[in-house]
């Protein structure tokens, strides 16, 4: 049997899966007795458990064709989470290591690195939650014990997936590292460094964001130092304005005690502003320098009128982060001010260039305020603005294009390398027209070397103005504007009905007074602001 006939029949069974799981899931399973249901409920989670690691065959097979650079991506795992939207890419990705067979630089397959454990996956005995308990385990035995122990202590945990709960393995794994290394002078300083992490979640609802790592023994005895100055009962209390701001150092002795005595905070809770006082310190002390790709190396924030008015909502750092109106009403007492024009109803600059290759911060900036310029234009990328470049979208910079405001746009490093003539690659360019004006759209070359198709947008960084339109009638889809909305032709505008000059005065009376309203309300906030 040839490749191309297997490959057809590979697909022709999971069409046949797709129409049993049909089949099964339209079964009533009411007037079955108790053994019966409950054999079904375990013969479902089988297949679900042996589902994961043919996914991990099927991801690598993909990756070892080059599939995700074919279609625009990075790697594997952006493929994996933006094409196939698998939530929690990153854990999949773990797995796949542990898991998964590689080939080598001859093309041949390798055997899995945890061989036992992918084999009791592969038997649908264990869930994606057993190996991710084992891996924690494995990860903590130290490198200095010799290789059959390290083996041996392996497959030990791989048999326990198959009869323990994940929690019960970590237990049981607890425990075999003490036997491993019982008075603990196997791990050394490489074993510690493998492990250091730092890790800050998404945002969830309220906008907060959980914080894990693992610390050294160093950064640990730093830290224990800093906390103990500035985390004190009584110090850098948000709650408290006479609560003294900085380290103990600099405390009057007599309003800390003060504050100590009406300081309510949990210890968590005083680590945390200990830890924010901290950060303002290093931003306001320039420790870290003038710029970061361009821009200042301070909390730059982008908010939209109406909120701002309203004190409601929320607005978007060039890092990525999304804080309340009331935090940055709150920080804007020490802030400085950067004041990005736009055309009305569009995201096009009214101006701002240079002849220079390379972009200023106050282009940067302007790339920040427009709609959409939160991070990487690349369609479907949710990199920040903090971490991209200015990309020549129009006409690259060695083909005579220009350092412009309106023919360059944000792009992060490896997006901004993937635009280019070659098949597989992006072409790039300006909108000049329709609602998107002035932002870029990308088109994927295809491989067949036909023409780019019509360019997109990305709208990650616009969620927020995408459900206000929504909730005002409009609809949202995976393409809002498909393509670039070309002016009508001139024979057009030929037959179209004319404008009376009643009502051309009229249109023109009620966009002055709507210019004067607005030109009004700004003038008010700023002297606000001022005073």
């Amino acid at each position: 049997m040839s490749g191309t006939d297997q490959v057809s029949e590979v697909q022709q069974l999971y069409a046949q899966l797709h129409d049993l799981l049909d089949r099964i899931d339209a079964v009533d399973t009411t007037p079955a007795m108790d053994d019966a249901v409950l054999d079904v409920a375990e013969q479902h989670e089988r297949a679900h458990r042996r589902m994961s690691l043919i996914g991990h065959r099927r991801m690598m097979d993909c990756n070892d064709r080059g599939v995700p650079g074919q279609l625009g991506y990075r790697h594997i795992g952006e493929m994996m989470a933006h094409h196939l939207r698998i939530p929690d890419h990153r854990r999949r990705m773990r797995h796949m290591r542990a898991l998964a067979q590689f080939r080598s630089l001859q093309g041949e397959l390798t055997p899995p690195r945890y061989a036992g454990l992918a084999a009791v996956v592969a038997d649908g005995a264990a869930t994606p939650a057993h190996v991710d308990a084992v891996l924690k385990v494995v990860k903590k035995i130290p490198r200095s014990v010799p290789l059959d122990v390290a083996e041996k202590a392996e497959a030990m945990l791989a048999e326990f997936a198959r009869t323990l709960t994940p929690k019960q393995i970590l237990k049981a794994g607890a425990e075999l590292l003490s036997r491993i290394d019982p008075d603990g002078t196997l791990a050394d300083e490489r074993d510690r460094a493998r492990r250091r992490s730092v890790l800050i979640g998404d945002q969830d609802d309220q906008s907060m964001s959980e914080f894990d790592g693992a610390l050294t023994p160093t950064t640990r005895a730093m830290l224990d130092v800093i906390l103990a100055k500035m985390a004190a009962p009584g110090m850098n209390n948000p709650d408290d304005k006479d609560s003294p701001r900085g380290a103990t150092l600099d405390a009057d002795i007599e309003k800390l005690k003060e504050a100590a005595g009406r300081d309510n905070r949990s210890t968590g809770q005083r680590n945390h502003d200990a830890l924010e006082a901290l950060f303002k310190l290093v931003l306001d002390g320039g420790v870290l320098g003038k710029s970061h790709r361009g821009l200042p190396p301070h909390i730059i924030v982008k908010v939209n009128e109406t909120d701002l008015r309203d004190r409601a909502g929320f607005g978007h750092t060039a890092t990525g982060t999304q804080l309340p109106i009331a935090d940055i009403i709150e920080m804007a007492a020490e802030a400085q001010f950067h004041l990005a024009v736009f055309k009305d109803h569009t995201a096009q600059p009214l101006y701002l260039g240079t002849a220079k290759r390379f972009a200023n911060q106050a282009q940067r900036l302007m790339h920040f305020a427009q709609d959409g310029g939160s991070g990487c234009s690349k369609p479907g990328c949710s990199n920040p603005s903090a971490i991209v470049e200015i990309h020549h979208a129009d006409k690259d910079w060695a083909d005579g294009g220009t350092t412009d405001i309106d023919t360059t746009a944000p792009a992060c490093p490896p997006h901004n390398r993937m635009v280019g003539p070659n098949p597989g690659q992006w072409t790039t360019r300006i909108i000049r027209h329709g609602r998107d004006a002035g932002r870029a759209g990308w088109s994927l070359n295809p491989l067949d070397g036909s023409p780019p198709g019509p360019p997109q947008v990305n709208r990650i960084h616009e969620v927020g103005e995408l459900f206000e339109h929504y909730l005002r009638g409009g609809t949202i889809s995976e393409d809002p504007q498909p393509a670039e909305t070309k002016p009508p032709a001139a024979d057009a505008a030929v037959r179209r009905k004319p404008i009376s000059p009643a009502r051309l005065a009229a249109r023109t009376r009620r966009r002055k007074q709507k210019r004067r309203r607005t030109n009004h309300h700004t003038r008010q906030r700023l002297l606000a602001r001022v005073r």
